[in-house]
């Protein structure tokens, strides 16, 4: 008998024992290699900086705008805001053909075309410092309206289109119809004008492009695509792109 209560006492403690283990294994951090791996979808600071997760790092070169380095230019939307001054604050402002404002306080109106937002916050800041002691002055893009592309040629809906966001060949393309059955995949012409006044032309496989077997380019503000018909001759095509810079004279932004 006295063998037998002891043989239970013994099995006693050893279950609850058991039971103490399992209770502290399952309040044990995560291991390292797990955190490790959680940590890279985090968004984290090193050195005071703050880095990307991979998710990020993977989506926003796609949505990099190019409006970050945007160049001002007539029908485009700007505001200005002063912190503390809100009489010299102004939303809405439009800017006109000869891409010049008016503004509280300085004489003559601010040219602001072919400059950033960035260029017209210190010009506005160093004009306003002699009236405000140190402005902060803050300029910020509302609306494109000077950048726009073109797609001419045998797509289903040619015309001139605003670029309001980072475009590629492929989306432009796709945006205006897609190319129709007479056009040619294989010899997309792209027209890029430079600031002397001549262009550039480059040949692109439409087919290639979409088989992922080149870059796919993305387009600058007057660019035009052109995608001629199958039976056009070089001289025809060449004709067209004549007319393209026409184009972008017209509607491009000169800037």
């Amino acid at each position: 008998m006295k063998f037998a209560k002891l043989m239970q006492k013994t099995s006693l403690v050893l279950a609850c024992a058991f039971v103490f283990a399992c209770g502290v294994c399952a309040q044990q951090p995560t291991p390292p290699a797990q955190t490790a791996q959680n940590d890279s979808k985090a968004t984290v600071k090193s050195g005071g900086e703050e880095t990307l997760s991979e998710e990020e790092s993977a989506i926003l070169p796609y949505y990099s705008n190019y409006l970050k380095e945007y160049h001002l230019g007539p029908e485009d939307v700007i505001s200005v805001e002063v912190f503390g001054q809100p009489a010299y604050s102004k939303t809405g402002i439009i800017i006109p053909p000869t891409a010049k404002i008016a503004y509280p306080l300085i004489h003559g109106g601010i040219f602001v075309g072919g400059k950033t937002v960035e260029q017209v916050t210190k010009e506005i800041e160093k004009k306003l410092d002699e009236y405000i002691i140190d402005p902060q002055v803050t300029v910020t893009l509302d609306k494109v309206g000077s950048a726009r592309f073109s797609v001419l040629g045998k797509v289903g809906a040619p015309g001139v289109k605003m670029m309001n966001r980072r475009y590629n060949v492929y989306e432009a393309i796709n945006e205006a119809g897609g190319i129709i059955k007479e056009g040619d995949k294989k010899r997309v012409v792209l027209v890029r004008m430079s600031p002397q006044g001549g262009f550039t032309q480059t040949v692109i496989n439409f087919e290639k492009l979409l088989s992922g077997k080149t870059e796919i380019p993305y387009l600058v503000p007057g660019d035009q695509i052109i995608v001629p018909e199958k039976k056009w001759s070089l001289g025809k095509i060449l004709e067209i792109v004549g007319k393209a810079s026409a184009v972008r004279i017209l509607f491009g932004s000169p800037f």
